[in-house]
């Protein structure tokens, strides 16, 4: 029954040939769509600093639309390599299988063997022998059986110790499609919202560029308003907050939300920054900020459970985080992502350091797309609605919009915390 379902080694050998080919091919397929991605980030990085303008900010969607597209295509191609993959470790674990009853046949024909020979000890076989060469030559025989049969045993263990292997490589295997496929359909989500803006863009300023400027620093006033209402808010908020209940600052306590680093805003929510606002630029900036284009992987910084999240641009009026997530780490720290432009996680979800957790965007109160990720002391941050703190009719307390707020002596600086640049 066993061997009926067991492929043939002819057939085995001949579909790993095929595997090998088909693996060969798609890593000179993702090499290529690598280079291409490459190609992209650096001439989104050279638009990245030119001037503000309507013709400058269609063209960066034009191209990052073409980098999310060839970023399709790589992760589709990572699938299809990952199936592959799995595939040729379901042909090695038949072919494990199939060594291991192969094995216990032989075993089993050893032992019996073996048995049979009990029933004549070895006076009986010297005595029933007509030379003492041929007595040599029957011990000599059982000695080989019994080597034999050790032979067999220490193929049949090692055989079993390769199959486990085989079988958690293809557990991590199975994983890694899984989140592959969870990247592929957030990738999708990534390049619906960017034809989206570059429509809405196109609705809101009637392709002119004197309405992109004012569209532009009536984003800017927005923003001001939002971090001084926060500020507003936050300043009259008090939580009891253990100093011993999270770590002291240590480079490398925690990793880096992005692939490619390149800070654009430093935390500034210090008294010190308050008092010195030159420093930071304004008074107030509780995070750090880092630019990267719409679409860029957002990984959570250490592991923790999703406390929350929301999308404030779901509610008419409402100017602030956008798209955000809320992560609760199990060292007492909590992280904020904001601006995004996809979540890839739900809440109450466990997550591991350097999971993707979502997209990054220009939702919310922005001026471009970026990252904006805060760090706080657990117990000095709560995800509430707006309007709990100050109600009122207008904006984000006017809806059932929610976000985190805190103490402001629970915000702490994530620069801090992560590694050296």
């Amino acid at each position: 029954m066993t061997a009926s379902i067991i492929p043939s080694y002819s057939i085995l050998a001949e579909t790993v040939t095929e595997l090998r080919q088909k693996s060969s091919s798609l890593n000179d397929e993702i090499k290529k769509l690598d280079e291409e991605i490459k190609i992209i980030n650096k001439k989104l990085l050279t638009t990245g600093d030119e001037k503000q303008t309507l013709s400058n900010e269609l063209g960066k969607i034009e191209t990052t639309r073409k980098k999310l597209m060839t970023e399709l295509s790589l992760t589709s191609t990572k699938i299809k390599k990952t199936n592959v993959n799995l595939a040729q470790l379901q042909n090695d674990i038949g072919i494990k299988t199939q060594d291991i009853e192969q094995n216990k046949i032989s075993i089993a024909e050893a032992i019996r063997n073996l048995r049979q020979s009990e029933f004549s000890n070895l006076l009986e076989i010297f005595l029933g022998e007509n030379k003492l060469s041929d007595f040599f030559i029957q011990t000599e025989n059982l000695d080989k059986l019994q080597a034999n049969l050790d032979d067999q045993v220490l193929s049949l263990k090692q055989n079993k110790d390769i199959l486990e292997v085989k079988k958690t490589t293809t557990e991590t295997e199975k994983k890694k499609l899984g989140d592959l496929k969870n990247q592929l359909a957030g990738q999708k989500q990534v390049t619906e919202a960017i034809k989206k803006e570059k429509d809405q863009l196109l609705t809101e300023t009637e392709n002119k560029e004197s309405n992109y400027q004012n569209l532009l620093k009536e984003r800017i006033a927005q923003k001001k308003a939002f971090d001084e209402e926060m500020q507003s808010i936050e300043q009259n908020i008090k939580f009891l907050i253990d100093p011993e209940s999270f770590p002291v600052a240590k480079k490398g306590i925690f990793s880096w939300p992005l692939d490619t680093i390149r800070i654009t805003q430093e935390f500034g929510g210090t008294q010190f920054a308050k008092n010195n606002s030159g420093i930071y630029g304004r008074p107030y900036h509780p995070g750090v900020d880092f630019g990267t284009q719409s679409g860029s992987k957002v990984k959570s910084i250490a592991s923790g459970i999703v406390k929350g999240f929301d999308n404030t641009d779901a509610y008419p009026g409402c100017y602030a985080w956008g798209k955000w997530i809320l992560v609760e780490h199990d060292n007492g720290l909590s992280s904020l992502y904001a601006h995004l432009s996809v979540i890839s996680v739900q809440k109450g979800q466990r997550v591991t350091g350097g999971q993707l957790i979502g997209f990054s965007g220009s939702t919310g109160v922005s001026t471009g797309p970026h990252l904006h990720l805060g760090l706080y002391a657990s117990q000095g941050v709560k995800i509430t609605k707006y309007g709990y703190y100050r109600p009122g009719s207008k904006g984000c307390a006017a809806t059932n919009a929610s976000g985190p707020f805190a103490d402001t002596d629970a915000y702490l600086n994530p620069l801090d915390y992560l590694p050296k640049p």
